[in-house]
């Protein structure tokens, strides 16, 4: 019955989000509420959901100020040579911003962090792809997908989780699987320039004025030419935004002139950024803890009056709320899914639907197994208490743990499109795209990219085949 009850919730939270027919903030409470009770919680239910809160607490805390802190760097123009840079090298070619975003999410992604990757791509990008008119969805597809593939760096968490349960060394997983990795990058920037010529067939021709840009003005965009069918394009920015809302929330554009620049003090917004990058990689001070002290700092030093911080953290309410919010409520189904039984019930109905002639293949249907079950799971629930069973029951066959581990976590670029991770709600939040939108776009390119690299694996004898 956890086993039904469990397919049946996952199915009918997807339809709600696809279809449109709930918000996430929604869909993630009423639908395990109600599959709760179904399931027998009862009052139960209260506590379940109550830790699965206490579990993202933190996460929530991180997102918050973390969005503060990019939020002023953003308001005082930290960002802005950044932005105007990129825009002069990718002139009137939507092609190049696409895979220019695909790159950046790569680079970035080196820290391990998918939140600070995805507030620092929209920051510097975003503006860019609502000059261009170029849909915000391609730049949380392209995001995403980056931010997926270079996960399994051992510092990311994926690999360290896996390692962790194993009992074995994160680098004799990791190493091995670089090929793997780099396949799956070089899909990913396929696919951004794939994404990009079908937006510059979309947009038609853009006339690039980059006398604005000398001037600080960041550029103009007028469009002309011809789009594929042969009609005549017209003006303005921002096509192919979500129905949700106003793509670029987070952002009141870059005006050269707003009230909230502070260029005497460039030099120091970049020191304190490189810091903070710097100490989050080295894993000194937990990650909210870091965020808080730096926001705090950076809103005293940039708005010392007390009226200049209330509206500087007002400017940026409703991306805190909306990402806080479906934080917050992706908690009550990680609860509901973990208080009930139901992870375990699913593991378990897995374990035993697979026959006993298929053992010589269980590194390679574990691979298969970690695309659906780490999108529908937390990274916790799949390495601490599913993979430990996959693994104990391959070595009767001769499988090493470590090569369990490495096809554990292929299906990585499928698990940071999950609903479940904060850094993707986070990411369309900010881009101002609905989930189903960047569902419908992201989801089969990343199953793509997982087989990809298991097959990698497979071919170079890094993760056995019978």
């Amino acid at each position: 019955m956890l086993v039904i009850l469990g397919f049946l919730m996952v199915a009918a939270f997807m339809f709600l989000i696809l279809t449109k027919r709930a918000t996430p903030v929604v869909a993630l409470t009423l639908v395990p509420v109600i599959f709760g009770l179904l399931a027998g919680a009862g009052l139960g239910i209260g506590d379940m959901i109550t830790d699965g809160i206490k579990s993202l607490a933190p996460t929530a805390a991180l997102l918050f100020f973390a969005i503060i802190f990019f939020g002023i760097m953003i308001d005082v123009g930290l960002f802005d040579p950044l932005v105007r840079a990129i825009l002069r090298l990718v002139r009137n070619d939507p092609m190049k911003l696409v895979v220019g975003t695909a790159i950046l999410a790569m680079v970035v992604s080196l820290d391990g962090d998918g939140s600070t990757t995805f507030i620092i791509v929209t920051s510097a990008l975003l503006p860019l792809y609502l000059k261009l008119g170029v849909s915000p969805v391609i730049l949380t597809v392209v995001a995403g997908l980056a931010n997926g593939t270079m996960n399994i760096i051992p510092w990311g968490g994926p690999t360290v989780r896996a390692a962790s349960a194993l009992g074995i060394s994160p680098s004799d997983v990791f190493v091995p699987m670089v090929p793997s990795m780099i396949v799956g990058l070089i899909i990913v920037l396929l696919f951004a320039v794939h994404l990009g010529i079908m937006e510059r067939r979309r947009i038609g021709k853009l006339v690039f004025e980059p006398e604005l840009v000398a001037s600080g003005g960041g550029g103009s965009i007028r469009k002309g030419g011809s789009n594929r069918k042969g009609e005549k394009a017209t003006g303005g920015t921002g096509t192919g935004g979500s129905s949700d809302g106003e793509s670029g929330q987070f952002f009141d554009g870059l005006d050269p002139n707003r009230d909230t620049l502070r260029p005497k003090l460039l030099w120091f917004n970049a020191a304190l950024t490189v810091v903070l990058l710097v100490i989050l990689v080295m894993d000194i001070l937990p990650i909210p803890v870091l965020f808080m002290i730096a926001a705090s700092i950076a809103l005293t030093v940039n708005f010392p009056k007390v009226k200049e911080q209330g509206d500087a953290i007002a400017r940026h309410s409703s991306s805190i709320v909306s990402v806080v919010a479906m934080v917050l409520a992706a908690a009550i189904l990680t609860g509901v899914f973990q208080g009930t039984g139901m992870v375990e019930a699913m593991a378990e109905w897995l374990l035993n639907v697979i026959p006993p002639g298929m053992g010589p293949y269980l590194a390679v249907i574990t691979g298969v197994l970690s695309i659906p079950l780490t999108f529908f799971m937390t990274n916790d629930a799949f390495y601490f208490g599913i993979l430990p069973v996959l693994t104990e029951t391959a070595e009767k066959y001769g499988i090493d743990p470590v090569e369990m581990a490495r096809a554990s976590i292929t299906g990585q670029p499928v698990h940071l499109q999950s609903p479940l991770v904060p850094a993707i709600l986070l990411l369309v939040t900010l881009a101002g795209v609905s989930l189903a939108d960047h569902h419908k776009k992201v989801l089969w390119r990343a199953v793509v990219v997982s087989l990809a690299m298991l097959a990698v694996g497979i071919v170079l004898g890094q993760i056995p085949f019978g």
